[in-house]
């Protein structure tokens, strides 16, 4: 059976980062469960983290990233470019199936198994099978209305939801400054 995914945001505004990723676990076509928590803060809340993809994959990147963070004293950008490093020339890491957002209250970036790591120029990062309409979601409404990170993060992901067949409507948003 094939995993679908599901869609996290991150967006930046006003000195304000927000994240914001829908519930829904789905194997195959079965929704498994629509309350699971895809995003959370580390390093003492100064840091956000979200991942689309598979779950057991998923928490031994956030492992991985959240001791290179250690490491490397809270630099995340360091923190990713070492763990896209790892992740891509590890013979186990290298078969993960996920993709990780992370973010501090300076910038967003989208790590992957294939050796990327990305830093938006629009203060908008999205992942996932729902990334596409919440992505343009958030850079319509950044540019239209002055709501803040988290409205919009959370604005973009309803969208997201009526939209995606693998994004629910149960979100979990966290917000650094």
């Amino acid at each position: 059976m094939k995993i679908r995914s599901t869609t996290i945001i991150a967006v930046k505004k006003d000195g304000k980062v927000a994240m914001a990723g829908d519930g829904q676990v789905t194997l195959g076509e079965t929704i498994m469960k629509g309350n699971a928590q895809k995003v959370k803060t580390i390093y003492g809340g100064k840091i956000l983290t979200g991942f689309a993809g598979a779950t057991a994959d998923a928490f031994t990147l956030f492992e991985l990233f959240e001791s290179k963070v250690s490491e490397y004293g809270g630099d995340i950008t360091r923190a990713a470019v070492e763990l896209a490093k790892k992740w891509r020339t590890d013979r186990t890491l290298s078969k993960l199936e996920a993709m990780l957002l992370v973010a501090d209250k300076n910038k967003i970036l989208l790590i992957s198994g294939t050796g990327d790591v990305v830093e938006p120029q629009e203060g908008v990062l999205a992942i996932g099978s729902g990334g596409n309409y919440a992505y343009a979601a958030a850079l319509a409404y950044l540019q239209e209305t002055s709501l803040g990170a988290k409205e919009i993060a959370l604005k973009s992901m309803e969208i997201a939801s009526k939209i995606c067949i693998y994004t629910n409507n149960t979100f979990v948003a966290e917000e650094v400054s």
